[in-house]
């Protein structure tokens, strides 16, 4: 009988001293997996560019895709205050927003309070290289002239980085790549395709230097349009082929970035095609927020 008793009061002391272990664990354990994380009662975002950061082709006037990440942010986070600064000019070289931003005190003074930046780049220094470039008879010339204009590109592209980061070296920094904005048109000229890849590629392997920073690509959505599966853009290009879309003229880019014609792209806008619509800013804004979930810090108080 003793022992039996022996037994109970050894097998209770046993069961006590383990919730008393369980009892201490899980408290710490649940500390560590949901750490609390509390919002910032002011976020600054600061963006600045050329015509897609300023929102041409918004015909909803929304400022493109500054208004609508303003929108996604304040629905994110709801008690914070969130500030857009829209530092985006039409037409802007990467030497010209550059030249800005060593001139515009204002510019500086909102780039230093920044919590996150934003930037598009590229897409006129491309723009530039290919007026010039495009219609010559010589692929090997072409080639030639985007690896030349390339270098400079990525020179200056350098310049830029270094001058942001000069005002602010801690904001995580989100930098749009470009698009062919004609791909629906001219499927089969590879050059602007080929322009586009190794501009994307120069600016996301030089942007990497200048961390935090992170490349968002959008080069396929807008690119291509509502023709995102392989079988329709085969057909497009079977379709350039029989037109003989293996080159082009002056006269039919023109004509397509005049807005003339109908427009091919749903996510373009009808009066140049060129650039975005309200909903290829959308696509941009979509793009950006998943960056901005995946590296959030910048929301949070430390």
């Amino acid at each position: 009988m003793k022992k039996k008793v022996w037994w109970a009061v050894l097998l209770l002391l046993l069961v006590g001293l383990g919730s008393l272990s369980i009892w201490r664990i899980m408290p710490e354990n649940k500390e560590r997996s949901q750490p609390v994380r509390v919002p910032k009662t002011t976020l600054r975002l600061v963006a600045i560019g050329d015509s897609l950061t300023y929102g041409v082709g918004d015909q909803a006037n929304d400022g493109g895709y500054v208004g609508q990440i303003k929108a996604r942010l304040q629905q994110h986070l709801p008690k914070t205050k969130i500030i857009t600064s829209n530092y985006g000019v039409s037409g802007d070289r990467s030497d010209q927003i550059l030249k800005r931003l060593q001139n515009q005190s204002q510019m500086q003074a909102d780039l230093r309070k920044a919590d996150v930046i934003v930037m598009t780049v590229g897409g006129n220094d491309l723009l530039q290289t290919l007026e010039k470039e495009l219609l010559t008879n010589s692929p090997k010339n072409l080639q030639q002239a985007l690896e030349r204009a390339g270098d400079t590109y990525q020179q200056k592209l350098t310049t830029l980085l270094q001058a942001v980061r000069q005002e602010n070296s801690h904001a995580p920094l989100f930098l749009f790549s470009i698009y062919d904005p004609v791909y629906v048109y001219f499927p089969e000229v590879h050059a602007i395709t080929d322009g586009v890849t190794k501009w994307n590629q120069i600016s996301e392997t030089t942007m990497q230097k200048f961390g935090p920073s992170y490349f968002v690509n959008i080069n396929r959505q807008l690119s291509y349009g509502q023709y995102q599966s392989v079988a329709s853009r085969e057909k497009l290009a079977q379709q350039a082929a029989k037109a003989n879309r293996a080159s082009i003229s002056q006269a039919e880019v023109l004509k397509v970035m005049s807005g003339q014609g109908k427009n091919l792209n749903r996510y373009i806008s009808t009066k140049d095609n060129f650039h975005p619509n309200h909903a290829g800013y959308g696509l941009m804004t979509t793009a950006l927020w998943r960056q901005m979930q995946a590296h959030d810090s910048f929301m949070y108080q430390k």
